[in-house]
């Protein structure tokens, strides 16, 4: 009976030790497999953070501009499908002021001018460009600032990704290596939708262009789209008339109504700036400079120019020495006919 006791403790002893070895084992071995799991989840991290970095280096390929610093917002996935989400792409900027009418073909002369043009985008930077006029109809070639477009599509994203391939504007290399894109354009002043297709992401993404009629030259108008001196009738003499700026940073301002002389069929306006640090102004690429000793004015820079036309906005330079040092700014001034007032 006593060596059956023993027996049995002894069994029992030996079953209490495996059974405490495997519950050991089993936390042994979950311990290593949670360690194993925490190691492989800072290796998982650790990729996405190199692949995060080899996305935002790949993403410096598809910008039209030298940005940095700038997150590519239009480099995230978009998910399935052709078409750039809004989620893809940078907030979008307004391109037709207010007050801007259309200005087709058939009101400008025909000729070749380089114009400017905005883009809602600013990851659609057009660097310059070239714009045709003949019988009415309009082209223009964009030189883009970048590589990362591949076709162009006038129309929007959605209409671009329905279309063939034959309605599709390829770049063209030019001698410096950049791509262009010939287009058709409709108007000018106007917002003109065109959809670009992105190298890097396969998308197209949805842009509105504007071709600024401010920034052709005086003659460039065909006869009786602007108001000018022959149309409005005025005969040599002194008058007023209210004149408008816009353009730099906003700060600047000119004297309204202000002196306009006719002479010879010509007319020549009066400019008289808000500050004293103007030393000359250009007007379709002539220089005219400070006019205040002839004029008879002291302080504030003032300069007689031409006036090509009435009622629409006349692009010019101004050239200021506020700055560290002397800065041309782009201006237009924008003469209202419906103010002239002759002088007695």
């Amino acid at each position: 009976m006593v060596m059956k006791r023993e027996k049995k403790k002894r069994c029992g002893v030996i079953i209490s030790a495996l059974l405490l070895a495997g519950l050991l084992f089993t936390a042994c071995g979950s311990e290593e497999t949670a360690g194993d799991e925490n190691i492989a989840a800072e290796a998982g991290e650790e990729n996405a953070a190199a692949a995060d970095a080899e996305d935002a280096a790949a993403s410096a390929d598809d910008t039209d501009g030298n940005v940095t610093g700038v997150s590519e917002m239009e480099d995230g996935d978009s998910g399935t499908g052709q078409v750039a989400t809004a989620e893809d792409m940078v907030t979008p900027e307004e391109v037709v002021e207010e007050g801007m009418e259309p200005i087709y073909g058939d009101a400008v002369q025909d000729g070749v001018y380089e114009v400017v043009v905005d883009s809602s985008s600013s990851m659609f930077n057009i660097e310059s460009c070239t714009l045709t006029v003949q019988e009415g109809e309009m082209s223009a070639v964009l030189t883009m600032g970048g590589t990362g477009y591949l076709h162009l599509y006038m129309g929007t994203a959605e209409e671009a990704a329905a279309a063939g391939e034959a309605d599709y504007i390829s770049f063209v290399e030019n001698e410096e290596g950049q791509h262009t894109f010939t287009v058709p354009v409709e108007a000018l002043d106007a917002g003109i939708d065109c959809a670009a297709f992105s190298k890097r992401k396969e998308l197209w993404y949805d842009r509105v262009l504007c071709f600024r009629a401010d920034s052709l030259p005086l003659d460039a108008m065909a006869k009786g789209a602007v108001a000018t001196v022959e149309s409005l009738g005025l005969e040599d003499g002194e008058y007023t008339v209210e004149v408008s700026l816009e353009g730099g940073s906003g700060k600047a301002g000119v004297t309204s109504p202000t002196r306009l002389t006719v002479e010879g069929g010509q007319a020549y306006a009066v400019i008289i700036w808000s500050s004293p640090n103007y030393d000359y102004m250009k007007v379709d690429g002539v220089q005219y400079d400070l006019a205040n000793e002839e004029l008879g004015l002291q302080g504030n820079s003032a300069f007689r120019i031409p006036v090509g036309g009435f009622d629409w906005k006349m692009a010019v330079k101004a050239d200021t020495t506020a700055m560290s040092e002397p800065h041309e700014i782009d201006y237009t001034l924008y003469f209202d006919s419906t103010t002239i007032l002759l002088q007695q």
